[in-house]
């Protein structure tokens, strides 16, 4: 049995290198783009991830108007923000960190939120556009997920595809997105999550299994079923799958 990486590194500069042309245009026209944040209190990480998006905003040619609201900050400092970017020229897309401090309705801010500037796709308009096939921001985990197969070439039209997850973030929109007509997606997709008892009814059955509900890596293999002359692929983020083994962990590898 071999290993094969998929990473996920050279998807990125993929995406990367196709968006530079089209900013490049935008900017030429008059427009340079701007990626807004808004981050409330003061998590380290959370500050690091914003760090780490401005410094790409940077990289990439256009800009990162950012508000940094204070830990004790209201709901309505949050919603002030969040008009703010609503209506700034010069932005167009919006991240609202998550987690914000407990007093922080995350919703209530999302909601508020210009559907067309909701860079994570979260947003009750954007669900429904995915769900009914509409154009509008994907989120950017499921998206990636999708990209990342297509990439490293695994076949998912009219495979069978299990998830395993249901949440908002991750496993709902993904299942609806891989369930969709285009070449990269077109698959028979099931969902099972806690409410399902026996996983491994669905999963030994399936060619590509996506773990997206923090299931133990240990417990992984065992759910996956690789008969002679049928490729099986799995998935435990933040990894993704290949055309003919299992992954498991963040290391991203492929057992063939």
């Amino acid at each position: 049995m071999t290993a094969r990486m998929l990473p996920g590194g050279p998807v990125a500069d993929a995406v990367f290198a196709e968006l530079a042309p089209r900013i490049e245009a935008l900017v030429a026209a008059g427009h340079t783009p701007g990626l807004g944040t808004i981050l409330v209190g003061s998590d380290t990480a959370s500050a690091g991830y914003i760090r780490m998006k401005m410094e790409k905003a940077a990289a990439l040619g256009f800009t990162s108007p950012h508000l940094h609201l204070p830990d004790d900050a209201t709901q309505a400092d949050v919603l002030a923000a969040v008009g703010q970017m609503n209506d700034a020229a010069d932005v167009d897309a919006v991240l609202i960190q998550h987690p914000t401090p407990p007093q922080i309705d995350f919703d209530a801010a999302l909601l508020a939120l210009d559907p067309d500037k909701d860079v994570d796709g979260l947003h009750p308009v954007n669900m429904g556009r995915l769900a009914l096939g509409m154009p509008g921001p994907v989120p950017c985990t499921p998206a990636g997920i999708e990209a990342l197969l297509a990439h490293h070439g695994v076949p998912v039209a009219g495979r069978e595809v299990c998830i395993l997850g249901r949440g908002t973030t991750l496993g709902r929109p993904l299942a609806l997105l891989l369930s969709q007509k285009r070449p990269t997606a077109d698959a028979a997709v099931t969902v099972v999550h806690t409410g399902v008892a026996d996983w491994p009814r669905y999963t030994q059955r399936a060619e590509i299994v996506i773990a997206a509900a923090g299931a133990p890596g240990g417990r992984l293999p065992a759910m996956i079923h690789r008969s002679p002359g049928r490729a099986r692929s799995a998935t435990r983020l933040p990894s993704a799958a290949s055309s003919a083994g299992l992954i498991c962990g963040p290391a991203s590898l492929a057992f063939t």
